[in-house]
């Protein structure tokens, strides 16, 4: 395959968001343009994949200038996986968002925005140069605060204040990070920087470098104690934009997090516990936080910290078992979070309201999607056979194998308040009858089948794919496991870039 294709996952998205812009205020028109471009960006980052995954790691140097001196774009294992799970994301959100964003914030524009968050995410897993990673998540950080503030509601503002806030001080210390970096090794092409950085005498600087790149993409993955952020933002939005924000938007920044502190910056035992006790430390108080809400998308919001925890411990034992566990964490958390959050809007649509206290008995009205629903949410939990049980497993076979009890008490803690939690919303919610003083407004069931379907076909769609995770477990770890083996050997990877 020509290796021009390396670049078409951003290109399709980038030109669907423009012939937009041209139907400017075509509600439909950019209804159907949407779902269109968002299949036609799952066929080709699936194609994209299994190239990768079953040949060899593509490059496109732009313009003809060869690395490290030109813009490249690398599409490995990882960033090809990561790319098919955003089109996944992408294609069921846009479905959703056909009849869960107001015709009010499409004239906004919000599904020319939505794709340009796309092609931003999609444009950040697949550079090969740590300035260009920089460019991309500032191409994100504009498009999500655009689609955070569409509607001009209080609560919105509100949030995204603090959304922008925290990311312009990510963006500043991720920008220091570079200079600095830039300083001291001449380049800013990421696999260059893995053969120079172990040659730069004064590795005391390297050091502080890491550490600024760790708070930059810390804030992003909103890890302990840099969190606080999410949980105030992530409810304010429509549901639509929730669920592209609680799947992706956290996964970009733990991406940066993986690729650059295994490509760029080996973790030193120092390093290993700093990663370590954030990990615990995030799955705790994202726990401990879920606990005490009752707003459904507040206590999501928190779920995402918590199991943040999960993924970085991965990075914090650094080896081969617990990088793969991580992996497999991470596809299975970008699909579960975004389906919760494409449930909470349904659920709103049902009873117009996310509080707890004033819903109940949707397990009477609609038993069917209900089980759905249960599905989803034992995925979350982890119980055996489903998807969020297998990775488990290996990150804490990883923690014993290096003796960390730390770790494995806090996925066991964390895993078991995450159980806690979710049975009391499937009580409070779907089993118990509605309160006498609860409004409920079911313009869920008023609606004609063919908006309902709109609905309820991306919750399916997302769930069977959750399902697909759990019971076909030995393909993705297959998958997990290769991309664990080309981060703790990054030759190929550079290789492939500087055509050594």
């Amino acid at each position: 395959m020509n290796d021009n294709f390396v670049i078409a996952p951003v290109l399709i998205h980038l030109f669907s968001a423009l012939l937009m812009l041209v139907f400017w205020r075509r509600t439909v028109t950019h209804r159907v343009i949407s779902i269109a471009a968002a299949m036609v960006g799952l066929v080709i980052s699936f194609v994209l994949f299994r190239n990768v995954f079953y040949g060899d790691i593509m490059t496109l140097t732009a313009a003809s200038w060869k690395a490290p001196f030109g813009i490249v774009f690398v599409a490995d294992t990882f960033s090809a996986l990561l790319v098919l799970l955003t089109s996944v994301v992408a294609l069921a959100v846009s479905i959703f968002s056909a009849v869960g964003v107001g015709r009010a914030r499409m004239l906004y524009g919000y599904f020319p925005i939505f794709h340009f968050l796309i092609m931003g995410l999609n444009g950040a897993f697949l550079t090969g140069d740590i300035f260009n990673l920089y460019v991309w998540f500032e191409v994100i950080i504009i498009a999500s605060f655009v689609l955070l503030t569409l509607g001009g509601r209080k609560a919105q503002l509100e949030g995204a204040v603090k959304y922008m806030a925290l990311n312009i001080l990510a963006s500043t210390f991720f920008l220091t990070g570079i200079g600095i970096l830039y300083g001291i090794t001449g380049t800013l092409n990421m696999a260059d920087l893995a053969q120079k950085i172990p040659l730069v005498a004064n590795q005391s600087v390297v050091n502080l470098t890491a550490m600024f790149f760790l708070i930059g993409f810390g804030i992003k993955s909103a890890v302990f104690p840099l969190y606080f952020w999410l949980p105030s933002s992530y409810h304010t939005p429509p549901s639509a934009v929730a669920a592209v924000f609680g799947g992706l938007l956290t996964k970009v920044g733990l991406y940066a997090m993986f690729r650059v502190f295994t490509l760029v910056f080996t973790p030193d035992d120092f390093m290993k516990i700093v990663f370590l006790v954030i990990a615990v430390m995030t799955i705790l108080t994202g726990a401990l936080g879920a606990l005490i809400k009752t707003n459904i998308r507040r206590l999501f919001s928190y779920l995402i910290v918590c199991h943040i925890g999960f993924i970085v411990g991965g990075l914090g034992l650094y080896t081969h078992l617990a990088i793969l566990g991580a992996v497999f964490y991470l596809i299975h958390d970008i699909i579960i979070k975004t389906t919760l959050f494409l449930i909470a809007g349904l659920i709103r649509q049902m009873r117009g309201t996310m509080d707890m206290n004033r819903l109940g008995g949707l397990y009477g009205n609609y038993p069917k999607l209900s089980l759905v629903i249960a599905l989803v949410l034992f995925s979350l939990a982890g119980i055996p056979p489903l998807s969020g049980f297998w990775p488990k497993i290996y990150l804490i076979e990883a923690s014993f194998l290096v003796n960390n009890g730390w770790m494995i008490a806090g996925i066991i803690i964390g895993s078991f308040i995450t159980l806690y939690v979710l049975a009391k919303l499937w009580a409070s919610i779907f089993w118990k009858e509605a309160s006498t003083d609860a409004i409920i407004q079911d313009s869920f069931a008023e609606m004609d089948a063919s908006r309902k379907i709109f609905f309820v076909l991306p919750i399916l769609l997302l769930a069977a794919v959750t399902l697909y995770l759990g019971f076909n477990a030995e393909m993705i770890i297959n998958i997990s496991d290769k991309i664990a083996t080309e981060m703790m050997d990054t030759t190929p990877y550079e290789k492939a870039v500087l055509g050594e």
